[in-house]
Parts: structure tokens; C-alpha cells; sequence
């Protein structure tokens, strides 16, 4: 599990992102509502907002895997 607190609006927005992604359904708007959320969680954390999208895809994609 990430050492990051994530807001559960944000791994919302990253789920239905990835979900939308397996079946070819992202659209830019999706993906620009996600990369706008985790550079808010970043600002407000003071976090690398690199380290923060990465945590996050790590939690959403590989969620029970023990990734």
C-alpha cells in the first residue's frame, strides 16, 4: 500500500481513468481531470507531484497485489 495519503475522490478519479483505459474509452478530458487532482494533492502535501502520480497508479493498478 503507498505511503501517501490519497483523498478517496482522487482514487476515484484514477480508477474510472484506468477503467475507461482497459476498454478504450479515456477521453483527454478524464485524463486532464486526473493529472489536475494529483497536482492539487501535490501542492496541498508538498509532495513531487511525479512520486504522487506514480503512488497513485501503483494504488489503483496494482490494488491486492502487494505491489
Amino acid at each position: 500500500m503507498s505511503d501517501i495519503d490519497f483523498p478517496a475522490d482522487l482514487i476515484s478519479l484514477e480508477t474510472a481513468a484506468w477503467e475507461a483505459a482497459q476498454r478504450g474509452e479515456l477521453t483527454a478530458e478524464q485524463a486532464a481531470e486526473v493529472q489536475a487532482g494529483i497536482t492539487a494533492h501535490a501542492e496541498a502535501t508538498g509532495l513531487d507531484r511525479y512520486t504522487v502520480e506514480m503512488e497513485l497508479k501503483k494504488l489503483v493498478r496494482h490494488a491486492g497485489s502487494g505491489v
